[in-house]
C-alpha cells in the first residue's frame, strides 16, 4: 500500500510540472498603439524585442511575441517626431505559482525557460518623445473599469 502512495503521489507530480507549458501558449497577442500628445498616430514603425525575438509592426496594431521572463521594449518611430519607447514588464502568470506549489521546481523550470510562464500587459501605449514603463499588475480587471467610470461614460 505505502509503494501505490508513494507511485500516485510521484506521477501526480510528474503531470503537473510543466502546468502552463500544457495550458498557455508561448506566444501573447498585444496592442500596439503610438500617440503625440494625447493624438493617436498612424503607421508609427514599431520594434518589439526581448531575449525571444524581434517584431515589427505599424501602428496601431496587434502582434503575437513569445513570451519570456525578460521585459519586451519597443520603440516607435515617425518621421519628424522623437522616438518613442516603452518597457513592458514580464510578469510570472499564476501558473507559475502553482507549478511551484504543486509540480516543485521542474514545472516552474520548464515554464520559466519557455516563457509560457509569463504574461505581458495586453496593451502598450506608446507616447512620441517619452519613455514609459506598463506593467500587467495595473491593467484593472473589466469588470473594475466599469466600476471606475461615471454614469454616461464610455468605458
Amino acid at each position: 500500500m505505502k509503494n501505490s502512495t508513494c507511485l500516485a503521489a510521484a506521477a501526480f507530480l510528474l503531470l503537473a510540472s510543466g502546468c502552463a507549458s500544457i495550458t498557455q501558449s508561448e506566444l501573447q497577442r498585444v496592442s500596439v498603439t503610438a500617440s503625440q500628445d494625447g493624438k493617436a498616430l498612424k503607421d508609427a514603425d514599431c520594434s518589439l524585442t526581448n531575449d525571444k525575438g524581434t517584431w515589427t509592426v505599424k501602428a496601431p496594431a496587434q502582434v503575437d511575441v513569445r513570451k519570456s521572463g525578460e521585459n519586451l521594449s519597443v520603440v516607435c518611430k515617425k518621421d519628424g517626431l522623437v522616438d518613442g519607447l516603452l518597457s513592458a514588464v514580464s510578469r510570472a502568470a499564476g501558473s507559475m505559482f502553482g507549478n511551484i506549489i504543486f509540480g516543485g521546481g521542474i514545472g516552474a523550470l520548464i515554464d520559466h525557460n519557455k516563457g509560457t510562464g509569463y504574461d505581458y500587459p495586453n496593451s502598450l501605449p506608446v507616447q512620441m518623445g517619452k519613455s514609459v514603463t506598463v506593467d500587467k499588475k495595473d491593467e484593472a480587471a473589466p469588470s473594475q473599469q466599469a466600476s471606475n467610470c461615471q454614469a454616461g461614460q464610455t468605458c
